[in-house]
C-alpha cells in the first residue's frame, strides 16, 4: 500500500492518485490538518512487534503499518481540527499532542521508500547546506551574505550593481484581516542600502544574494533519475513584472517550454538529490546571456502540477511509477 501523506487543499495527489488507482495499486491519502477529526487511528506494540492502524471515517478506507510499503510526504500541515471547541488553552494541548504523534508516525515510517521524507526534507531546505553542495559539485551559485548586521551587508555588495534581496523562510504577512503583503525578490541597488537605517538590518537577518543578469530561467523536476526541465522566459515580457521574480508574471504572459539539459547539469541535480538523500526535488536555475548555469535553490518538496498542465511532461506519472515500483500492491 502507498501512504500519501498531503492536506486537503493540495491538488498534487490528485493525478498521482488517479493513476494508480488507475492501475489498482492501494492508495490511503492523509490530510494531517484532519487527523483528530477524519481519522481513527491506533499505534501499538506487544510481543508479536509493533504495527499501526488507521481509518478515514469519511470513506471507509484503511490502512495497516505492515502494509505500507511506500510513503509520498506531500506538504503535510500540523493538526488543527477538533470536533469540540473547548477552552483555547486545552484545544492548544490537544493540538500539540495530536502534532506529536504525527510527527512520531512519520519518523516511524521513514524506513519505506519516501518521495519526500520527513527525516531529510528540512535538513536539505537549508539555503547554506544547498549551496555549499553544489559549489563543491563544481556549480556555477551567486555570492551571498545572511546577516543581521548593516556593515556585513553593505560591504558584501559594493562589488555588484545591484543584489537580490530574498526571504529565507516566511514567504508573506498578514497586515490585517484580508491584507497580505506577499515577498517577492527585490533587485536593489547596492548604493541604496548606505542610506538605510541599521534597525532595518538588526531586527531581521538579511538574505543577499548578488544580482545576476538572465536570458532565461529553468524549473528542473527531479524525480529519482527523472529529469523534466522547464524554460521559463520571464525576461521577454513587455511588462516589468517577473523579470526579476518569476512568480510575479504569472498574470503577465510567461511562456514555459520543455527544455532539453545538458547532460552534466542532469548529472548536478540527481547527484545533488542522492547527496540529500533525497528522491525528489525542484531545482532552479538561471542561464545568463552567456549561456553560463547559475544554481539558486532546489526545494526538497516543490510546486510541479503547474509545469505539467503548461508542457505535458508526465511528472505526476513518474511519481506514481517510483511509488508504484516499490508497492506490494
Amino acid at each position: 500500500m502507498i501512504l500519501i501523506v498531503t492536506n486537503k487543499e493540495d491538488v498534487h495527489p490528485t493525478p498521482v492518485i488517479e493513476y494508480l488507482n488507475k492501475r489498482g495499486y492501494s492508495v490511503f491519502r492523509l490530510n494531517t490538518e484532519t487527523l483528530l477529526t477524519d481519522y481513527r487511528f491506533h499505534w501499538w506494540v506487544n510481543g508479536n512487534g509493533t504495527d499501526f492502524y488507521i481509518k478515514n471515517v469519511k470513506n471507509g478506507l484503511e490502512a495497516y503499518g505492515h502494509d505500507i510499503t511506500a510513503v509520498w510526504e506531500r506538504r503535510p500541515m500540523l493538526p488543527s481540527e477538533l470536533f469540540l471547541n473547548n477552552r483555547e488553552e486545552i484545544n492548544r494541548h490537544n493540538l500539540k499532542e495530536a502534532a506529536g504523534f504525527l510527527s512520531f508516525l512519520l519518523h516511524d515510517v521513514s524506513d519505506r521508500f519516501s518521495m519526500g521524507h520527513h527525516l531529510y526534507d528540512r535538513s536539505a531546505s537549508s539555503k547554506m547546506r544547498q549551496l555549499r553542495l553544489a559549489k563543491a559539485l563544481g556549480m556555477e551559485v551567486p555570492a551571498t551574505c545572511f546577516s543581521n548586521r548593516k556593515e556585513d551587508v553593505v560591504t558584501f555588495s559594493h562589488p555588484f550593481e545591484c543584489i537580490m534581496l530574498k526571504s529565507i523562510e516566511s514567504d508573506n504577512v498578514w497586515l490585517g484581516d484580508e491584507k497580505e503583503y506577499v515577498f517577492f525578490g527585490q533587485k536593489v541597488q547596492s548604493d541604496s542600502l548606505e542610506g538605510q537605517p541599521q534597525e532595518a538590518f538588526s531586527q531581521t537577518v538579511s538574505f543577499v544574494q548578488e544580482y545576476i543578469e538572465k536570458q532565461y530561467e529553468l524549473r528542473v523536476t527531479v524525480v529519482c533519475d527523472k529529469v523534466f526541465a522547464c524554460k521559463i522566459d520571464s525576461q521577454r515580457m513587455e511588462e516589468d513584472k517577473g523579470k526579476v521574480d518569476w512568480r510575479q508574471g504569472y498574470e503577465y504572459g510567461l511562456r514555459y517550454e520543455p527544455y532539453e539539459l545538458p547532460d552534466a547539469v542532469k548529472a548536478f541535480c540527481i547527484k545533488f538529490l542522492q547527496d540529500m538523500h533525497l528522491n525528489f526535488g525542484c531545482f532552479d536555475f538561471i542561464v545568463t546571456p552567456q549561456d553560463q548555469f547559475v544554481f539558486l535553490e532546489c526545494n526538497p518538496n516543490g510546486q510541479w502540477l503547474w509545469i505539467e498542465q503548461e508542457t505535458g511532461m508526465p511528472i505526476s506519472q513518474a511519481i506514481a511509477e517510483y511509488l508504484m515500483k516499490h508497492s506490494n500492491i
